[in-house]
């Protein structure tokens, strides 16, 4: 299924949403979330989140330009994770990108050696900042991360809620959860790799 997002800025007029939907369309959109938010308030698309919980494996999601869909490079890796991780491609109009397509995977990688260059600037000036912090005796060490949530990813996971609501109600990204998620079904597939016979060793109750 070919699903499609649009989205303008609160300050745009109505007329840009409704000419990206046109071109939506026109490129086979069966299905098209759309709404008027802020490129930098990430956390207000409730319609993107919507749009990645709703793609499933072999669909392609389309946006018109990148700016519509992400607000940085590391932004835009984050959502393709998600994507890619439920087996789905990106379609990105004015620049002839697809995943799915070899060009459109190349691109990718580019775009990951990228963010990776902008990650390594950026934890240097984060050593420095700390090694100046320390020896200024205000160095208070780092916040819980993402993966510190694992057990409470599982557990609301168990109660039947979705990827989306679990990134919301515990304050971090989809692509964190999605990770999680996706780590301890590895973990619980090698262990049962591991140990075939664990199963059949488990006692059963007897009449």
């Amino acid at each position: 299924m070919i699903v499609g997002y649009a989205r303008t800025s609160t300050l745009d007029q109505k007329a840009g949403l409704e000419a990206q939907q046109t071109e939506l369309k026109a490129a086979g959109c069966e299905k098209v979330f759309v709404e008027q938010v802020s490129s930098v308030d990430v956390k207000a698309r409730e319609r993107l989140a919507e749009a990645l919980d709703y793609v499933r494996e072999g669909d392609t999601l389309v946006v018109t330009k990148l700016d519509r869909l992400a607000r940085s490079v590391a932004h835009l890796l984050e959502v393709l994770e998600v994507i890619s991780s439920k087996g789905a491609s990106l379609r990105i109009l004015s620049m002839g990108i697809d995943t799915g397509t070899a060009t459109g995977k190349l691109m990718l990688t580019i775009l990951g050696g990228v963010a990776e260059f902008e990650r390594e600037i950026m934890l240097e000036r984060q050593r420095e900042g700390i090694a100046k912090a320390k020896a200024a005796g205000k160095y208070k060490g780092r916040k819980p991360t993402a993966r510190a949530k694992a057990d409470e990813v599982m557990a609301l996971k168990s109660d039947g809620v979705g990827p989306a609501e679990i990134a919301r109600r515990l304050g971090m990204g989809r692509a964190s959860v999605y990770r999680i998620l996706n780590d301890q079904k590895d973990r619980a597939g090698a262990e049962q790799a591991a140990d075939p016979l664990a199963e059949a060793a488990v006692p059963t109750a007897s009449g």
